[in-house]
């Protein structure tokens, strides 16, 4: 299996830095680091080619402008650096308090432009930080999640790469499924049946990407739905069907995933 970073230019890179920078932990979640990372720079990138009159526009995530998404983005890094502190000091520090998070979006919404993009520079260097001062041991200190299921911290690298590359796409920039790494896009598939079955939900169909071998049985099967893994996973994560070809002719119904 391929991963997203090269070891070799890793090593490389920490000669040259010397001893003083910081680094993960040998035993953090590489891969799942590696996608944040690689998805923020991805989400970055669609922000800069908004003008600052653009992010009043609205976004394709439904009942949020851009300023709202923004704010949301800025301010769930900031909430996933309160869990990685818990981890790291024992001090229990909540994802959110109650209302806090509706609080934040809507403040956020309200910043000047160069406010709310310095507010996304701005919590990304300090979870990475956090990330980056987390010891092997800390790594599988369990935190609770906005949701309240009780994960090890790792999980947050994995919370983090589902925010910056699905919101990359609402931005409504031309961002696409189709950027996304191919073991990204199976990772999200999984994750979105593994959160139907964890809350219990009748759902039945089969999963039949066009550009991967095999299919996926979800629940008791049922309609097979055939398209490109990318075109299926923007479905799966609520993100719209696009060239997407179901028995009958009809998409069955589908829960909301988060």
């Amino acid at each position: 299996m391929s991963t997203p970073y090269d070891e070799t230019a890793l090593a490389e890179l920490m000669e040259r830095q010397g001893s003083g920078a910081r680094y993960d932990a040998e035993q953090a979640p590489k891969r799942d680091l590696a996608w944040a990372r690689s998805g923020t720079a991805y989400f970055l990138r669609k922000l800069r080619e908004l003008s600052d009159r653009e992010l009043d526009g609205p976004s394709l995530l439904g009942g949020w402008d851009r300023r709202e998404l923004l704010a949301h983005v800025g301010y769930n890094a900031r909430a996933l650096t309160r869990l990685t502190e818990w981890a790291r000091t024992g001090v229990e520090t909540p994802m959110y308090v109650p209302g806090q998070r509706d609080a934040e979006i809507a403040l956020g919404a309200t910043l000047p432009a160069l406010a709310l993009r310095h507010l996304i520079d701005h919590s990304v260097v300090h979870l990475n930080v956090e990330w980056r001062d987390l010891t092997n041991e800390q790594w599988d200190h369990e935190v609770v999640t906005a949701q309240g299921r009780t994960v090890p911290v790792r999980e947050t690298a994995w919370m983090r790469t589902r925010e910056v590359w699905i919101h990359a796409v609402d931005l409504d920039n031309q961002g696409s499924y189709l950027d996304f790494p191919p073991e990204l896009l199976d990772r999200l598939a999984g994750d979105v049946t593994t959160v139907w079955q964890r809350k219990k939900l009748d759902v039945d169909l089969v999963l039949a990407p066009t550009d991967r071998p095999g299919r996926t049985v979800v629940g008791q099967g049922g309609a097979v739905v055939s398209g490109r893994q990318a075109d299926l996973v923007r479905w799966l994560t609520g993100r719209g069907a696009r060239r997407l070809n179901a028995e009958g002719g009809e998409l069955p119904d589908i829960p909301a995933w988060l």
